[in-house]
Parts: C-alpha cells; structure tokens; sequence
C-alpha cells in the first residue's frame, strides 16, 4: 500500500482531496515558480506540476505523489496569485466581461516505480460586467489574495460570473479530481 501525498500546502487543493475519503498527507515542495522565457501556461503548469512532485519525492520512498499547479491567462497573459488588494482590484477590473482561461497541471508520481502519470486540463470561465463598487465589494468580502485570478469560485466568488466551462468544477479551485481519481486507480488505489 502506497503513502498518498499531496504535493502542496494549499488548503483549498487539500479539502478538495479530502473529498475523495483517502488517507494523504500534505509535504511543502520547495520550487522555483518562476516561469521560463516564452514559456506557454500550458508549459508550465505542466513543468511545474511535475516539479512540485519530484521535489516532494525525495522524502519519500513508497509513495504516490500528486503535484499540481494552475494558472489563469487573460488576453494572452500569465495571471498567477495577486497578493494583495490592489493588484486583485486590476485583475478582476481586466477581466470583466472577458473570457478567462485557467490551465491547471496535475502530475501522479510513484515513487517505488518512478511511473508518472501527468496531463493539463482546462477550465474556462465568463465574467459578467464588473463594476468598480462590485470588485471592491467582493475584494473586502473574500479577500482572495493567493487565488489565480483573484476570485474564489467554491465562494462569493460565483457572483462574478456570467457561465463556466469545463470538464471538472474542482479543476478551476487547483485540482482536476476526476483526472485525479483515474490516475490513483491505475496505481491500484481503489476510490470506491
């Protein structure tokens, strides 16, 4: 029997694993998040997907290992966590009445047979007509600082949008669980 580990700190991905009802354990990767010159979103939640799993790897012996990582792209352009009021604020005011892609990354790595199983799914969201009153009502209410894309979809945040697109609703909070459930029964994790 395999350790499952979560390769992140993130509480949001650890309550959506916790959905699944499987023992885990949570390990902090230490990685450079930077992204690389002309890298795609596609590329680098890929990259760094598998990145935060190797990293978490090396503590552990007989594991299987879930990175993942997500970014969401207006306009062609990289958006990661904004940290801060001011830099949601812009976030969210470039976003109104846009269509806003979030690419998230999902790597299973095993560490007894160095399998790894990895993929990028796509979830794609429509903002409605923003006012400033309404970002900075919403901003004050959830206060969604180390959010992709300075929103909180589980929460207040759904007040934001017009429609959502995709595959998985937990893909868009930071992890693809159906992908997710696939990937664990090929290791022979039984979910169900």
């Amino acid at each position: 029997m395999h350790q499952i580990v979560l390769a992140s700190t993130s509480p949001f991905r650890k309550q959506l694993f916790e959905k699944l009802h499987c023992p885990f354990v949570c390990a902090k990767p230490n990685i450079n998040e930077s992204p690389l010159d002309n890298e795609t979103a596609e590329h680098l939640v890929h990259r760094l997907s598998i990145e935060k799993a190797k990293e978490c790897a090396k503590n552990f012996k007989n594991a299987l290992i879930i990175g993942s990582d997500q970014v969401c792209v207006n306009n062609g352009k990289i958006l990661g966590k904004p940290g801060n009021f001011e830099n949601a604020f812009q976030q969210l005011k470039a976003a109104s009445t846009k269509k806003i892609t979030f690419y998230t990354g999902l790597t299973l790595l095993n560490t007894q047979t160095q399998k790894t199983q990895s993929l990028v799914e796509t979830f794609i969201v429509h903002f409605r007509e923003l006012s400033d009153e309404m970002i900075k009502n919403y901003l004050h209410k959830e206060q969604p600082y180390q959010c992709a894309g300075s929103f909180k979809s589980e929460g207040y945040g759904i007040t934001l949008f017009q429609r959502l697109e995709g595959r998985d609703p937990n893909t868009l909070i930071g992890l693809p669980l159906i992908s997710l459930i696939t990937m664990l029964e090929n290791e022979g994790v039984k979910i169900l």
